[in-house]
């Protein structure tokens, strides 16, 4: 992914760019297929080229990067998701070659969602039994009788399909293909008050600008995920809602030795649920590009992001 040059001259004197880093080997940060990942990856980045670094974006698959992760071919992923991402951590930080570089201050909901309309439609929402019970008034033509949830890309984990399964829901799981096409469509039903219930999640804008909930599935449990025993379905995992929880940041295990300077920035690196949504919502809603959004975020929070690479 090509980013344009963002820091000017003065920020880049005032920050100390010109001092010696530890090695002018490119640091590669992944970016991934959602708006509010490439926008933290990106403030990071340009903090870092502050600093003096040498950054290279690569674009990653965000459940497969983990290979990469572990050999060191990739070295900082910024967004791994508490509700999506757990299982992937966890093998990898097993190997000890991927290192937890903590949380990036932003937290975690994603689950499915359906408009406030819905409701009149199908009264006991937000229980997921309600839900299943008048699965019909969620259907498309191509998915009738059962209804139709919309899930994200494929890419994004989540478990939708062995969910569905699990608690023997009337519901046929449809991947949308981008993260940009799963918000046209939503924007699309919302306006015709046609019927949806999709994959949403927060930090971004859209919690805020529609008027609906997320559905109440049977609470989270790691055994619920990890033990067919335990939950409502005896015979299979995955039968509860997905778990909330911290965004975090990971890296390959040489980062912290190699390039100590970087490794405590990115450490550093925090930023709030509503400053990204505000991000995204302006890249997303306004039109404006990654790039120049980052650039007013680091123009405007100059004090705060300067103390991660002093």
């Amino acid at each position: 992914m090509k980013m344009k040059y963002m820091l000017t001259a003065a920020m880049l004197t005032a920050t100390g760019a010109s001092a010696g880093v530890e090695s002018l080997d490119p640091i590669k940060l992944t970016t991934h297929d959602w708006t509010g990942q490439i926008i933290t990856t990106t403030i990071m980045g340009e903090v870092l080229k502050a600093a003096g670094y040498n950054i290279e974006y690569v674009q990653a698959d965000y459940i497969a990067q983990f290979a990469g992760l572990k050999t060191g071919d990739l070295d900082v992923a910024m967004e791994i998701w508490e509700t999506t991402g757990r299982e992937a951590m966890d093998e990898a930080f097993a190997t000890g070659n991927v290192v937890n570089m903590g949380e990036t201050g932003m937290d975690a909901i994603e689950e499915w969602w359906y408009p406030a309309y819905m409701e009149e439609v199908c009264p006991g929402l937000p229980d997921w039994k309600a839900m299943n019970a008048c699965a019909e008034a969620f259907s498309t033509p191509e998915t009738a009788p059962l209804g139709r949830y919309l899930g994200g890309p494929v890419t994004w984990g989540g478990f939708d399909d062995e969910r569905v399964e699990a608690l023997g829901m009337d519901f046929e799981v449809v991947h949308a293909g981008t993260d940009a096409a799963l918000f046209a469509e939503l924007e699309s039903a919302y306006q015709r008050k046609a019927p949806i219930v999709l994959w949403l999640y927060s930090p971004h804008w859209a919690p805020a600008k529609y008027e609906g909930k997320f559905v109440k599935f049977p609470d989270y449990s790691t055994e619920c995920y990890n033990d067919p025993s335990v939950g409502m379905n005896p015979d299979a995992a995955y039968d509860c809602g997905k778990p909330t929880g911290p965004i975090w940041k990971v890296g390959w295990k040489g980062v912290a030795e190699k390039w100590p300077g970087a490794a405590s920035a990115i450490g550093k690196f925090n930023i709030s649920n509503d400053e990204m949504g505000a991000l995204v919502s302006k890249v997303d809603l306004d039109g404006v590009s990654v790039d120049d959004a980052v650039a007013g975020w680091l123009d405007a929070n100059k004090a705060t992001w300067s103390g991660w690479i002093k």
